[in-house]
């Protein structure tokens, strides 16, 4: 069993897949979620945290945390993305019919999503595809008819994602009626 204090954590860096356009101490802040439930109780040292700068506006936030991914990873890509499957499909802040599913020519952008009259900050499927691997967690029944349609070709955001290794770890309630 893996224990806080068996991973170095000086040698880790986490970075964001997506987040709100929201300040940071906002409730719907993924980074601030993040900060209370897990960062606040291990020792990161707090330059290894690099969020979203989503105070500011949205296309000044993600030109921000591209220059930062720029200046981190230089032209690798990150090892490990984690990632989660909205019921819609999408993945990351990459929403069905949205501009950000078409962005080829950086890491990072800033996504209006009509369906909530709201800006996201996301990582694109230029970042998703150079990193070594990319980790779908899925879990719970009401995930099951998006893991179907997913399994049946469909089209969607999630399905997109392309990297050096892809794994999809689901429940049975997520799986559904997908194995046996």
């Amino acid at each position: 069993m893996l224990r806080r204090d068996d991973l170095d954590w000086a040698a880790l860096e986490i970075f964001w897949g997506d987040e709100r356009s929201v300040p940071p101490e906002d409730p719907q802040s993924n980074y601030r979620m993040a900060r209370e439930t897990l960062l606040s109780l291990v020792p990161i040292p707090a330059a290894n945290v690099h969020r979203w700068p989503a105070e500011l506006a949205p296309e000044n936030a993600a030109n921000a945390y591209e220059e930062e991914l720029d200046r981190r990873l230089g032209n690798d890509g990150l090892d490990l993305v984690f990632l989660g499957i909205g019921d819609d499909g999408h993945t990351a802040s990459l929403f069905p019919g949205t501009a950000a599913l078409e962005v080829r020519d950086r890491r990072a952008a800033a996504n209006f999503v009509p369906a909530f009259d709201r800006w996201r900050l996301t990582l694109t499927y230029v970042a998703l595809e150079a990193a070594r691997a990319v980790l779908f967690l899925v879990e719970g029944q009401a995930k099951a008819p998006v893991v179907r349609r997913l399994k049946d070709g469909e089209d969607l955001p999630a399905s997109r994602v392309r990297s050096p290794e892809t794994i999809w770890l689901l429940d049975r309630a997520a799986a559904g009626d997908t194995i046996p």
